[in-house]
């Protein structure tokens, strides 16, 4: 089943953020690798999209076996042990198009 992760980045956490990247990308890499990954992405501040201004959290969609899974997945993310996530919403998702 399909789940949305989306996450609410803490104030000024770029420099968290940026440090975590890689370790992040690697485990969307291994989703995506697995055709678990439908789309995952950073919300900019900035409205026109550049990121000179930063981040205000992630949207993540993604396969998993139940929400249980998913939120495991999404606790052990290396933004949220750095600090850079303020809070993450894990539901479940119905891809109508």
């Amino acid at each position: 089943m399909l789940f949305s992760l989306v996450s609410q980045d803490n104030e000024n956490s770029t420099e968290s953020r940026m440090s975590a990247r890689p370790a992040h990308l690697e485990r969307l890499q291994a989703l995506s690798d697995a055709g678990r990954l439908v789309v995952a992405g950073p919300s900019p501040i900035n409205p026109n999209g550049d990121t000179d201004q930063g981040f205000s959290g992630s949207v993540v969609i993604a396969e998993f076996a139940s929400l249980e899974e998913a939120k495991t997945w999404a606790d052990a993310d290396p933004y949220v042990s750095a600090g850079v996530y303020s809070s993450v919403s894990v539901k479940p998702f119905k891809r109508v198009f």
